[in-house]
């Protein structure tokens, strides 16, 4: 074992949510770098995991393969794994309730944390153009991949620019009201629902959105969350210490400490050395 590799973060849950894995937009290495750095009890994956929408045989990149590669790994190092279907991934719903050792296939999840009731689902449910407009959703769900796209190489020239990054769509939410109120409904909705069971606390994913507050009606209060997704915000909800905390790797020195202290040096090749030392010879 390496005695300069950093031991990793213990924490309690996980929850991560809009992956699309298999699409263009997904930071599948960042991921990788978060996954490798934490060693958590319980791993939650709140749907649009692999991205079925947009999957190609043509185009699933090593580092998507190695993102399923390490949750398994997890797996067998003792992590309970529970994946919760979403819209991206609605084929899995066909296999729902499936078990095997520590994985779990689910539509939705409650779970008791420290005497509090969680309600987790992906929140698609919510979603009007899911329900009646199924080919207008996919339709915009390419639509954003060509965003997403046109981003990152916006971002490559800022980059080479020396300017900051910008998120388009970010943009885009923050300036269309529909947007913002699209947003206010979803979260209020799953909320005002959480309220009516009794729940302590409503965990949505779906819209990309990072958050957590509490939720207040003439019917009581709840907790929302929202893990957000690692195709813009790449974050993701903790729990450890007794308290939720967004993640943002974006604010992680740790992750990125210890994928470059995790990292092999390379062994050079014994025949490439030895035929640089003959060029060299040779060169004199």
């Amino acid at each position: 074992m390496n005695p300069k590799k950093p031991r990793k973060r213990d924490v309690d849950i996980v929850i991560i949510s809009d992956l699309h894995l298999g699409a263009i937009g997904c930071h599948a290495k960042e991921l990788l770098e978060y996954l490798r750095s934490i060693r958590p009890k319980t791993l939650i994956l709140n749907g649009d995991i692999i991205d079925i929408w947009q999957f190609r045989k043509s185009f699933f990149p090593k580092s998507h393969l190695m993102v399923i590669r390490h949750v398994t790994g997890m797996m067998a190092k003792g992590t309970r794994v529970i994946y919760i279907t979403g819209n991206h991934d609605e084929l899995l719903r066909k296999f729902v309730n499936f078990r095997m050792g520590s994985f779990q296939l689910v539509n939705k999840l409650l779970l008791d944390v420290d005497g509090k009731k969680i309600w987790i689902f992906h929140g698609d449910v919510f979603d009007v153009i899911m329900q009646y407009s199924k080919w207008l959703a996919k339709l915009g769900s390419i639509g954003y991949d060509i965003l997403i796209l046109m981003n990152g190489v916006v971002n490559f020239l800022m980059k080479v620019a020396g300017q900051e990054k910008i998120s388009f769509s970010r943009k885009i939410k923050q300036s269309v009201k529909k947007a913002i109120t699209y947003i206010n409904q979803f979260e209020e909705t799953a909320a005002g629902i959480a309220i009516s069971k009794g729940y302590d606390h409503v965990v949505c994913g779906h819209i990309h959105h990072p958050e957590m507050r509490t939720i207040t009606t003439d019917r009581g209060n709840v907790g929302y969350m929202n893990p957000g997704d690692w195709v813009e915000n790449l974050s993701a909800l903790e729990y450890f210490d007794g308290e939720w905390r967004i993640y943002l790797y974006r604010e992680d020195l740790f992750a990125k400490v210890y994928a470059l202290a995790s990292r092999q040096p390379e062994i050079p090749n014994p025949r490439s050395t030895f035929e640089k030392l003959l060029e060299e010879f040779q060169s004199i």
